[in-house]
């Protein structure tokens, strides 16, 4: 097949999540013209930082990924850098609690300097590296509300991206969503061969059958406690509990359930939100039911996000890294996305290294 490669047309970016935006600004940086569909109404992907309604002073708080590893992100850590943008530590200070039985308080302990990994958030969400990344490009270059179909490359290798409302010439494409959402929503033409479709499909969304749930108060009271917010728990409906504060004033705390997708969907978001709090209060105290507001995000039900398969169970830590076409039969099409990335996959980090991965192979291909 001719390696057909028009540099008067774009490059278009499927996916307005972190790995997209970001291959977008590395592209804009090099003078490429690129374009950014994207589905949702809204940038940022699983990035997703909200505040309590009627309330935003209490802050913005984090539905989706909340912190990174300065000490060995090296990505983010370069990027938070070069956008100026405002961090703080996460705080760990004091106590830990384990949750053993509901009926018995739980027990009290104290870490070992060093146990929990220093991390960063941002001041205001991850939505504001989101934003960060969106100023940098033209305002013109970003299409929200458009779900992209199919994607056909001819016997000379030019691409034509088809959207539920319009059709889009392409020097090359840069499909930067969850792999097993690529697979089922897009059609390809020539078709995928076997052995690519398969890596789609076994790679697990990250997230995807995970949800996330913050209350928030006016203080971090716990801390006056000498706790830390951080609690294991084997009674549930949350195993996992931090501190989510924002830098200064509210307080809050988020959990990640135990519950498989299908047991929260059962059990309705209602009676979720009551197991939630008895179990806060069974942690924390009385103050814990003096809630400012409950934010909640079912991930499992996300369709831009997840698939049925994702509502299964992750038994081991998902096998991720590149996606690449061994036949080259539609070679100006590539792959981007954290569970994409050959290190710290599922993470923003991996996010980041897989879309400047697949940017250095396209401009590649544009200099050729």
């Amino acid at each position: 097949m001719k390696n057909h490669f028009n540099k008067d047309e774009p490059v278009i970016i499927i996916g307005a999540g972190l790995s997209g935006l970001r291959a977008a600004t590395l592209l804009h940086a090099q003078g490429i013209k690129c374009i950014v569909l994207e589905a949702r109404d809204r940038v940022g992907g699983r990035v997703l930082s909200v505040g309590v309604e009627g309330e935003p002073e209490l802050g913005k708080f984090d539905l989706g990924p909340t912190w990174y590893w300065p000490r060995y992100e090296f990505a983010m850590d370069q990027l938070v850098k070069k956008l100026n943008l405002q961090t703080f530590e996460q705080f760990t200070h004091g106590k830990m609690l384990v949750e053993r039985s509901s009926t018995e308080p739980p027990i009290q302990h104290d870490l070992p300097a060093g146990a929990m990994e220093y991390s960063l958030r941002f001041v205001g969400g991850v939505q504001v590296l989101i934003d960060a990344l969106v100023t940098t490009l033209p305002t013109e270059t970003i299409h929200l509300n458009t779900k992209v179909t199919a994607i056909h490359q001819d016997i000379n290798g030019k691409v034509k991206v088809q959207t539920d409302g319009k059709n889009f010439y392409a020097s090359s494409v840069i499909v930067a969503l969850p792999p097993r959402i690529i697979e089922q929503n897009i059609s390809f033409l020539p078709r995928l061969h076997s052995e690519l479709q398969s890596n789609l499909i076994n790679k697990p969304t990250w997230m995807g059958g995970q949800a996330k749930i913050v209350a928030v108060y006016d203080t971090p009271f716990w801390r006056d406690q000498g706790l830390s917010g951080f609690v294991s728990s084997r009674v549930g409906p949350l195993q996992e509990i931090h501190d989510a504060s924002p830098s200064s004033g509210s307080g809050a705390l988020f959990g990640f359930f135990g519950l498989p997708a299908k047991v929260r969907l059962d059990t309705g978001k209602e009676q979720l939100f009551e197991l939630v709090m008895k179990q806060l209060t069974h942690l924390f105290g009385p103050s814990a039911k003096r809630v400012k507001g409950v934010l909640y995000k079912d991930w499992s039900s996300d369709k831009h996000t997840a698939v049925k398969k994702d509502s299964e169970p992750l038994l081991d830590f998902p096998n991720y890294g590149p996606i690449i076409d061994k036949t080259e039969s539609l070679q100006n099409i590539f792959y981007a996305g954290t569970e994409m990335a050959s290190q710290q996959g599922g993470h923003l980090e991996g996010a980041l290294q897989s879309a400047e991965r697949v940017v250095d192979e396209v401009i590649k291909r544009y200099n050729q």
